[in-house]
């Protein structure tokens, strides 16, 4: 009897191990993929990726005071930083609050604080990645029913803020009009700084990016177009993007 005992102490013992081994070498194995899958859009004033992984103490404090309920937390399927803050702009993006309240609730410097106003974010920068399903390029009235994907995003939320509800008021006037949404949804104080409707050659309007551009993701939340055809690229600069493309 205390063989059989001893046995199975000692299965236990070396099946934990096994386990464990096998655990720590997939994550040896897939570790490249998750740092990779990392690149992802931030809340306003988000340090360095590897510095802001390191600093979020994943509180959720950015989360509880976005009046749009822009910001999420990362689950386990979502890469090793779990826990911590981003932004789904195909979701909702982020609408530069005047007074960028996430990053006053940040206790841990994750989010730097001297991000004061719009102007001072720098998320990303937009980009017209599919110019080819652009609506306002094909000169393409806004589809009936665009909007019920910020309808149904908004319905999801507990407590819906008055801000976005002003917000929905202004989305639901772009039925049947020529697209502009990228451009005139554009949240910041100056938005003609960010991005423009600008003739196209083919005949139609095409949204132009600017230097004032921060990355919002509010254009790829607000466009029509199935996948949006403008979207943002986390944690790239204006000159890194366009000029250096010159």
């Amino acid at each position: 009897m205390e063989k059989v005992k001893t046995d199975k102490r000692e299965f236990i013992k070396y099946s934990t191990l096994g386990i464990l081994g096998l655990v720590l070498g997939g994550g040896m194995v897939f570790s490249p993929y998750v740092l990779r899958a990392e690149n992802r859009l931030r809340p306003p004033g988000a340090v360095d990726e590897k510095k802001f992984l390191a600093l979020c103490i994943k509180c959720g404090q950015c989360l509880q005071v976005c009046p749009y309920h822009s910001i999420k937390l990362a689950d386990f399927l979502s890469g090793h930083g779990v826990g911590t803050p981003y932004i789904d702009a195909d979701e909702r993006g982020c609408y530069a609050c005047s007074a960028v309240p996430c990053v006053l609730a940040c206790p841990s410097g994750a989010l730097d604080h001297h991000t004061e106003k719009p102007e001072d974010i720098k998320m990303g920068i937009a980009v017209l990645e599919f110019p080819d399903t652009c609506l306002a390029i094909s000169s393409t009235p806004v589809p009936k029913g665009y909007n019920e994907k910020m309808h149904k995003f908004t319905d999801s939320v507990v407590n819906i803020h008055e801000l976005e509800e002003k917000l929905l008021d202004k989305f639901d006037q772009f039925e049947g009009k020529q697209c502009t949404l990228c451009a005139d949804m554009c949240p910041i104080p100056n938005p003609l700084s960010a991005i423009a409707m600008v003739s196209d050659s083919g005949g139609g309007n095409r949204p132009e990016i600017y230097d004032g551009c921060i990355g919002c993701g509010v254009c790829q939340e607000v466009c029509p177009t199935t996948i949006a055809s403008i979207v943002v690229k986390p944690r790239v600069t204006y000159e890194e993007y366009y000029l250096n493309k010159k």
